[in-house]
């Protein structure tokens, strides 16, 4: 039997949840990475599958789970991404995903991030990576 899709307004009412819920630094680092998604591709959606926040743009973009002494974001197609500051550091191996593992007192550069993000969601939509727009 197929589960019931979740909406986005009810799947990024489960990521506030899931933040909210984590109450120490992997909820602070997952909400920070979110932020950072978001600022990205304005276009993201969130979904929640797996129990886990997903964030796409015609495919998924990545995953972001939190373990015990970890958060970690999964790039769906993170084999395919440049990336020049090195920062996937985890599922270095398979052909198609990579990951960001980061720790309690660890900091992601931000810039790079989101220069990530952009190009996963290029990659989805077969085009090129797109300058963030400013909210307002």
């Amino acid at each position: 039997m197929k589960k019931p899709t979740t909406s986005a307004s009810e799947a990024s009412t489960l990521i506030s949840k899931r933040i909210a819920e984590l109450g120490d630094w992997r909820g602070e680092t997952l909400g920070r990475m979110r932020a950072l998604i978001r600022a990205a591709d304005p276009d993201v959606v969130e979904e929640w599958k797996w129990e886990n926040p997903v964030w796409s743009h015609d495919g998924i973009i990545c995953t972001g789970e939190s373990y015990k002494k970890a958060v970690k974001l999964t790039f769906a197609k993170g084999a395919s991404l440049k990336d020049p500051k090195r920062l996937f550091n985890s599922s270095l191996d398979g052909n198609v995903r990579r990951a960001i593992d980061i720790h309690e007192g660890e900091t992601v550069d931000a810039e790079a991030f989101k220069a990530l993000v952009r190009e996963a969601a290029a990659v989805n939509t077969g085009g090129k990576a797109k300058k963030a727009k400013p909210r307002s």
